[in-house]
């Protein structure tokens, strides 16, 4: 199975919580970036650090979506004409539903897309404005029921909890919203503050202020319930799909299998050895120059040794319902999970779900994820 991310680091205005590399578009940008892309893949293809044909493929952002339906329909050719693409390929776009209209929605769908993410995050006014979003709830609406009209394969939206102030009515009133759309996959993170962001100052001069764990926890509950009982698996952490409707991709950064990621800020993991982790500069100058000189755009940013593999493989695992089969990790490293970290498996025991010849973490568990996953740094 071969995996391509294309990172697209454009964006009209940087959310308040967002620490992912991104810059102002500009018009003279998005029409340039295509090409660069289209140069990363040809030099990608014969340093024979992957090989097709291409199973999924993922536009992540910044917002993707700030490129034409025409420009995305370049960078998939281009993709084809490098590595190929399977007829039944995952091929996904991060959108953000202030970006879309009816026409532009129908032409990514006949350029190829066939999985729709939208960054709706909310479906309360005053909630989109806390997070500083530039849509509304109508907008995120009508880009919702567009999508449908276009007639993906598969609808996904995101939606951010535990926001300050939100009551468990709140929430409620949320998923019922969100569960009117009708989406046949729903991604659900937490707000949380990173540093070096607008939120963190806020944070910082005590103007904002997150729920306490306890309200965390109930909204964690509240969320795997309802999305359970609405006939959606928690297959992730933070991931709820309909049957058939797992995002395919993000299941390879899970298993740990390898993905070229292209684009400035894009990252990229292979296989080889115990596994290789490449970034190429947060830097649009940096990377069309690398790209001009015809120089590797990415670099080596992480070697794994067998220590480390066999630990980011339990915890990258156990992000998952699947969790890690025993037989895998022994075929893969030679021993067990419990003989490589048997004072970390002790700890996390309390908190693993029956499932024969398997590791795999209770929701219990995931609400404690990044405290036990501490036993395996």
């Amino acid at each position: 199975m071969s995996s391509l991310y294309i990172h697209v680091p454009f964006c009209r205005r940087k959310c308040l919580y967002c620490d992912f590399f991104s810059v102002e578009a500009g018009d003279e940008q998005l029409q340039a970036y295509p090409a660069l892309l289209a140069d990363h893949l040809r030099w990608s293809a014969s340093s024979g650090f992957l090989h097709g044909p291409l199973n999924t493929i993922f536009f992540g952002g910044g917002t993707p979506s700030l490129l034409s339906p025409t420009a995305v329909g370049e960078i998939l050719a281009a993709a084809d004409k490098a590595f190929g693409v399977s007829a039944d390929a995952e091929i996904s776009l991060e959108a953000n539903p202030g970006s879309l209209t009816a026409n532009k929605l129908r032409d990514y769908r006949r350029a190829g897309i066939t999985r729709l993410s939208l960054g709706v995050q909310s479906l309360s006014a005053p909630a989109l404005l806390t997070l500083g979003r530039l849509h509304g709830p109508g907008e995120a609406r009508q880009a919702v029921e567009s999508a449908h009209a276009a007639g993906f394969k598969s609808l996904s939206l995101d939606l951010i909890f535990a926001l300050p102030g939100q009551t468990p009515a709140c929430l409620e009133g949320e998923i019922d919203a969100f569960l009117a759309l009708a989406p046949d996959h729903l991604s659900c993170y937490g707000l949380t503050v990173e540093e070096n962001t607008p939120f963190s100052l806020l944070q910082s001069r005590g103007a904002l202020t997150l729920p306490d764990e306890d309200t965390y926890v109930a909204a964690f509950n509240l969320l795997h319930a309802r999305l359970q009982d609405a006939g959606f698996e928690h297959y992730e952490i933070s991931n709820y799909a309909r049957p058939g409707h797992a995002c395919r991709h993000n299941q390879v950064y899970w298993q740990r299998r390898t993905c070229l990621g292209i684009g400035a800020g894009a990252h990229s993991f292979h296989e080889r050895g115990w596994g290789e982790r490449w970034a190429v500069p947060d830097s649009l100058d940096v990377y069309r120059e690398r790209l001009r000189r015809g120089a590797e755009p990415a670099d080596l940013v992480e070697s794994f040794v067998r220590q480390s593999a066999m630990a980011e493989t339990l915890y990258l695992g156990l992000r998952t319902r699947a969790g890690v089969a025993h037989t895998d990790f022994s075929r893969r490293f030679g021993c067990r999970p419990d003989e490589a970290f048997p004072q970390a498996l002790k700890q996390i025991r309390p908190y693993l779900r029956p499932a024969s010849g398997r590791l795999c973490l209770g929701v219990a568990g995931w609400l404690l994820y990044d405290h036990l996953i501490t036993s395996f740094l």
